[in-house]
């Protein structure tokens, strides 16, 4: 039964009870492994421990009772945390009730677009960042936090996020370093990356955030100068908007980052919600997850928490646990919910250089080396702007960064559609039809020349286009009486390159040149129509295939 046919907990029903096993070990699973994860998230944020826990409990379930995705699994994220770092710098004093406020709008923001966004069916936004700028992007912000952690890592205060010059900065300062804490750091890391080796599915950073606790109790670490976590307020979330004092100030500072946040969350989770539902041969639908996104912003306003995001690393967890729906959601919700009542006193004891070591990790695996490597090899081109959008990251700053993903996205889409790669026709050897480079100087028949545009016209490519065409009507042997354009691949002809056209099929009848086409859609034959260019040529130059147009060139010719 489809997903599509539930009003609510599309992603839960119906209910497979054989998987039901399988469902409740991968919500324990994820609760293992995601709450020293979120924990860690923020401190990058720069929000209290317990504002992390707090996004595993309503956000999580409203996702799970508007959202449409069986797999995809909402909670914090390092990409959203980086950036709403990045924001509130300088508005408010980092951890203070007021930033925590801030936060809070910022998410209550991101969920009214993300709702407003479903009310205009714009899921098609996912596809405005490419995944090349993902990669570079998510590659900066995974150095940038992995860079602001060191600090913390030696005990002195965490750099957090910034540009480089700040992380630099807080390194000046290495005469207040603490070995200890060091050594505590080292040990965190070894754990986990031991644990892995032998197999990811042990809840490594979970056991390593155990042992630092039961060291630090019994070991009295904060006696070696070790700072530990401090008190963590226990019970669940009180529900209230967010209580801070916003003048139109600060709310137009808030826009620009809301909506960076809103563009990463609709692209990272339609990315990783389709790469999973292919993988279990689901349906996908983007505009219904919307709803649950923009819910789950809301909720995580309302229950003093911060924005959240479809997970990759979290969706990977459930999966590789043998969960399939969001019944997971649910379990996990459940499991934080117990951990808040009856488990935050231990937390205390945290040393906060185990929680700089986690995010540490954090940030390391955000470095997607291997898929820098792979563009570079597929793609060079892409690579620069990759690795152009990671540096602008590390040396400026996350917005920054995240802004300019999105306009050298739209610069790479450009640039597809700038140069077209596209060719003549000629005969083949088996009596049919092949395309060959421009360069080539062939004609289908002679005095005949077919020309494949391969791209949609528009006012990127208008004045290409007519380079290249008259580039093969100068040059062409013998003489061409006919000049066809091939449209099959063109879905739109805008008003600039409608005029081009116009221009080109004026000076082509001064040099005795027929201008006709073939396989023109009726959208396209409109946007012709209306500008003049069949008023010009005729109505008896379009033709329906390439076939027809040699057979009436041919019969012309008789």
């Amino acid at each position: 039964m489809s997903n599509k046919q539930y009003l609510f907990f599309q992603g839960v029903l119906p209910v497979k009870w054989a998987q039901f096993p399988q469902e409740v070990m991968a919500g324990l699973t994820l609760a293992a492994l995601a709450i020293p994860e979120v924990m860690g998230y923020t401190q990058i944020a720069g929000v209290p421990v317990v504002a992390g826990l707090y996004t595993m409990l309503l956000p999580m379930f409203l996702f799970a009772l508007f959202g449409s995705s069986r797999q995809l699994v909402v909670g914090a994220d390092s990409a959203t945390a980086a950036m709403l770092a990045t924001a509130l710098a300088g508005i408010a004093v980092v951890g203070s009730p007021e930033y925590l406020a801030l936060a809070g709008v910022l998410a209550l923001m991101v969920g009214v677009m993300l709702l407003v966004a479903r009310v205009f069916n714009l899921g098609m936004l996912a596809n405005f960042l490419s995944r090349t700028v993902l990669i570079g992007f998510l590659t900066g912000v995974g150095i940038q936090v992995s860079l602001g952690q060191i600090a913390g890592m030696l005990g002195m205060q965490a750099g957090g996020i910034g540009s480089l010059y700040h992380t630099l900065l807080h390194w000046s300062r290495l005469e207040s370093a603490n070995i200890d804490s060091m050594v505590v750091a080292i040990a965190t890391l070894v754990v986990i990356l031991s644990l892995r080796r032998v197999s990811r599915r042990i809840p490594g950073t979970l056991i390593a955030v155990v042992g630092a606790i039961l060291a630090s109790w019994l070991l009295d670490l904060q006696g070696y100068g070790i700072q530990s976590l401090g008190t963590v307020p226990s019970g669940l979330p009180r529900l209230s908007w967010p209580d801070a004092s916003l003048s139109w100030q600060t709310f137009e500072a808030l826009i620009p980052p809301a909506f960076a946040m809103f563009i990463v969350i609709i692209a990272q989770s339609a990315a990783t919600s389709r790469a999973y539902a292919a993988r279990h041969g689901e349906s996908v639908n983007d505009n219904g997850d919307l709803i649950g996104l923009g819910a789950a912003n809301i909720g995580a306003a309302l229950s003093g928490s911060f924005v959240v995001n479809g997970s990759p690393t979290k969706t990977q967890m459930v999966d590789s646990a043998g969960g399939r729906s969001q019944l997971v959601h649910l379990i996990t919700a459940a499991i934080v919910a117990i951990v808040l009542l009856l488990l935050t006193a231990p937390l205390t004891y945290l040393p906060q250089a185990t929680l700089s070591a986690v995010v540490f990790l954090i940030g390391v695996e955000l470095i997607d080396i291997k898929g820098m490597r792979t563009i570079l090899s597929e793609r060079p081109w892409e690579f620069w702007v990759a690795l152009i959008t990671a540096l602008v990251v590390v040396l400026w700053g996350v917005e920054q960064g995240i802004l300019l993903a999105i306009a050298l996205s739209l610069l790479v889409h450009t640039r597809h559609g700038y140069q077209p790669h596209n060719s003549v026709v000629v005969p083949s050897d088996h009596g049919r039809w092949r395309a060959v480079a421009l360069d080539k100087n062939a004609q289908l028949a002679p005095g005949l020349l077919v020309y494949r545009f391969t791209h949609s016209m528009y006012y990127a490519n208008a004045s290409y286009m007519r380079h290249q065409i008259m580039y093969l009507v100068t040059r062409a042997q013998p003489s061409l009486q006919w000049f066809c354009i091939d449209a099959g691949a063109v879905d739109d002809v805008d008003f600039t390159s409608a005029k081009t056209l116009l221009s080109l099929s004026e000076e082509l009848q001064t040099l005795a040149i027929r201008l006709v086409f073939a396989e023109v859609t009726e959208n396209v034959r409109s946007e012709l129509d209306r500008s003049g260019v069949t008023q010009l040529i005729g109505a008896d130059a379009y033709h329906e295939t390439v076939a027809d147009v040699v057979d009436a060139f041919r019969k012309r010719a008789k």
